[in-house]
């Protein structure tokens, strides 16, 4: 987006911002009341703006009660493709996974409950919206994809050979995220 902006001669009017909120609705029927309280909005490459329509921006996030965050696009880029994008790409991947045993087998659906919900609620998102994110961002997308792959082929490896303590180091490792999202 920053760079589709960048030469044009009113470039300092605009500011990049990214709200981080959301569900897996979209149109004005999934609109809801708090979605932005107490989230994050990024304004990227904020030096390229007008201090004024920063400032103008930032009052705006505060009172929809977002806090507000500065990064350049770049960093922002590696970051929503892990965090968000990646999120996406997963769930939409194991529902894909759990339909096509669903078709062969049938009721497997039947012992799905909360983790599987939680975790495939982002495969109900919109193809149309989500399609051109990933193509967008595709360098980072493709990181974090392999990064994940990497991972999961830690546990497929430590589960192959049946090794218990592998696989509780792997799961006390990922438990580290608890010290980060609970700050």
């Amino acid at each position: 987006m920053v760079e589709s902006v960048e030469g044009h001669p009113h470039r300092s009017c605009f500011v990049a911002v990214h709200p981080i909120a959301g569900t897996e609705h979209s149109g004005p029927e999934a609109a809801l009341p708090h979605l932005f309280d107490g989230k994050n909005a990024i304004l990227c490459n904020i030096a390229q703006s007008d201090p004024g329509a920063v400032a103008t921006v930032e009052q705006m996030l505060a009172t929809m009660g977002m806090k507000v965050s500065h990064m350049d696009a770049q960093s922002h880029d590696l970051h929503v493709a892990y965090v968000s994008h990646l999120s996406h790409l997963t769930s939409f991947s194991l529902a894909l996974s759990v339909l096509d045993k669903e078709k062969m087998e049938g009721n497997i659906l039947t012992l799905a409950a909360g983790g599987f919900d939680s975790t495939v609620r982002l495969a109900k998102s919109r193809g149309e919206t989500w399609a051109p994110i990933f193509l967008q961002n595709r360098e980072f997308v493709l990181e974090a994809i392999d990064s994940y792959i990497k991972s999961m082929m830690l546990f497929r490896d430590a589960l192959d050979i049946g090794d218990i303590d592998r696989l509780h180091n792997l799961m006390g490792s990922a438990n580290d995220i608890k010290k980060v999202l609970d700050r």
